[in-house]
């Protein structure tokens, strides 16, 4: 079984300005995924996507297949789907060879370990799913304690049950997507490239390995951790 992991940089930032370069327990944060997922041995190749050429230096440096981002799939509101499919189409066409399972890892979020990855990929492969998502139990509820201002401009949660929540525990269990890792089988998604089809499952990860950087908080958050980890000689 061919697989191919895909992690897509941008070159700006509004949140954290030069984020997918800026050194991370004294490594460029887009090197962190590039070295778990060749760590990892689950994919026959590794690409990296961005419009910068620094990040693609570093890439390069770190043993992946680089692609250049065409600048209008990399704009501030441009979405990640459409990357990802323009990354693998290119390597495909580089390597003339054609993939059975795509895998995107988010250079934002570095406290996944292997087994998350390998987890996701076997739950997609062994179902023969069409898409897998990572996610973590939310902390908040929108059947208990997410607000918004419903059409009647009054104040209320977000869902109502169909009966009044008054303890959070028996609220339905939500989640929160981590952006971490998305699996696809490689055909569906070329037919139709979304995240949900009908048979998408998610693959559950805990809230400390769960945190995406998008704030400079985030980023020393994600730092602390890090290093708190490194201490343990948790890698895997």
């Amino acid at each position: 079984m061919s697989r191919l992991c895909t992690i897509c940089v941008r070159g700006g930032s509004k949140g954290v300005l030069g984020k997918n370069g800026r050194l991370l327990d004294g490594v460029p944060l887009v090197s962190h995924s590039v070295r778990q997922a060749l760590d990892s041995g689950l994919f026959s190749h590794v690409a990296v996507s961005s419009d910068d050429a620094t990040l693609l230096d570093l890439a390069r440096d770190e043993g992946a297949i680089v692609v250049e981002r065409p600048a209008g799939l990399a704009g501030d509101v441009s979405p990640k789907l459409p990357a990802i499919f323009h990354a693998v189409e290119q390597v495909e066409k580089l390597l003339q060879i054609e993939f059975s399972t795509l895998v995107d890892l988010d250079a934002t979020s570095p406290l996944r370990l292997i087994t998350d990855i390998d987890g996701a990929v076997s739950l997609l492969e062994a179902n023969r799913l069409s898409s897998v998502f990572t996610a973590s139990e939310a902390r908040r509820s929108p059947y208990f304690n997410q607000v918004m201002k419903h059409s009647g401009e009054t104040w209320g949660v977000v869902l109502e049950g169909d009966a009044p929540i008054f303890r959070r525990q028996d609220a339905p269990k939500t989640f929160d997507m981590n952006a971490s890792v998305y699996v696809w089988d490689r055909n569906e998604f070329f037919k139709n490239p979304k995240l949900f089809y009908q048979s998408t499952e998610m693959f559950e990860m805990p809230p400390e390995r769960s945190l995406d950087i998008d704030s400079e908080l985030d980023f020393q958050l994600v730092s602390f951790l890090i290093s708190r980890r490194d201490g343990n000689k948790e890698v895997k």
